[in-house]
């Protein structure tokens, strides 16, 4: 389960900074430059995905209750944008909609 975990978290992360560069070249005016990253973090969070071994589609809908869990640390952590609690429980009702997907047990 942490293996899982921590492989959605990677993703994450690499998603957002895939998109969080762009923003930066683009509203921060930051260097155009920010784009190779940019491309690099995007493939290897499509990468990501597919080390998971399970269905795709159900990895995708997991995968988006880890993601917002994810933003919402960013937006502490990177935007500086404390969490309200409302965002804290939202997190934490996205990741146990993941943990439902992922860990249920299912037939064979």
């Amino acid at each position: 389960m942490l293996k899982t975990l921590a492989l959605f978290v990677l993703t994450a992360l690499a998603e957002i900074v895939g998109c969080y560069l762009p923003y930066l070249w683009l509203r921060k005016a930051g260097s155009a430059w920010l784009l190779l990253p940019a491309a690099a973090a995007l493939a290897a969070f499509a990468w990501l995905l597919t080390l998971h071994p399970t269905a795709s589609g159900r990895v995708y809908a997991a995968y988006g209750g880890v993601y917002v869990s994810v933003a919402i640390f960013w937006l502490w952590w990177v935007d500086a944008v404390r969490p309200t609690r409302w965002d804290l429980l939202g997190a934490g009702l996205c990741l146990a909609g993941m943990a439902v997907i992922m860990f249920a047990p299912r037939g064979a």
